[in-house]
């Protein structure tokens, strides 16, 4: 004993003590012990024991296969479009390739770049046609533009608002999401010429206009916006 002081003694004391209370805790292995329990076998094999299941375990979902889309990935567009049909089927092609997609939320962001190009191409406004419009379809809106400014003529416009917007097809085209909408508004328009006569339209007269246009978005790229990429009036 001479070798271990006071200290010494006491820490060996309370390591005994230590180990007895944790063995009465935890207990031994005798080799009978249930695994470990893992969320994802169980839930594969819920069905089979749920009679033997204690009633206080709850089973997490199944993990998931790599590329497997979660079960309610769809949902919007469930709600949004009739399952199995055509539109359904391409929402969800672009679903896949742009997670982020969401249809009700795009129809709201159309609705108000549809505002916003009507009311620039009345007002000459090519910079903001610029951020909104593809290379193609903006050309021809300025060629447009500056056919009306050779003559001097101006569009008096007034936009009233949007009764429907509904999309009527959605596809894939490479890597490119590209969604159709037909959009009925109503609109006050007069076209004066260089004198302040009315050559078109109505300066009085809210005039219902329908329009198809498609805008798309590369999903392959970090810019988030979508550009309208196609024109086409209804009679």
């Amino acid at each position: 004993m001479g070798f271990f002081d006071f200290g010494t003694i006491f820490f060996l004391i309370a390591a005994v003590v230590i180990f007895f209370q944790l063995r009465n805790v935890l207990g031994r292995r005798t080799g009978s012990e249930r695994p470990p329990f893992d969320p994802y076998t169980a839930a594969r094999t819920g069905d089979k024991d749920a009679a033997q299941k204690p009633e206080n375990v709850v089973s997490l979902p199944r993990k998931r296969q790599p590329g497997e889309p979660a079960a309610d990935t769809y949902a919007a567009i469930d709600a949004f479009a009739k399952p199995d049909s055509d539109l359904n089927k391409g929402l969800r092609t672009i679903k896949d390739n742009d997670p982020s997609f969401d249809p009700k939320g795009f129809v709201d962001g159309a609705k108000i770049a549809y505002e916003m190009i009507v009311m620039a191409y009345a007002d000459g406004d090519r910079k903001t046609l610029k951020n909104l419009l593809s290379r193609e379809v903006y050309d021809g809106f300025v060629a447009a533009i500056g056919e009306r400014e050779a003559k001097s003529e101006k569009i008096q416009s007034s936009f009233v608002g949007i009764n429907r917007a509904d999309i009527v097809s959605a596809e894939m085209k490479g890597g490119e999401a590209h969604v159709t909408l037909r959009i009925i508004s109503e609109l006050i328009s007069a076209t004066r010429d260089k004198a302040g006569a009315v050559i078109d339209g109505d300066p009085e007269t809210v005039a219902e206009v329908k329009d198809v246009w498609t805008f798309a978005r590369d999903t392959r790229s970090r810019d988030p916006n979508w550009k309208l990429v196609a024109t086409e009036e209804e009679d």
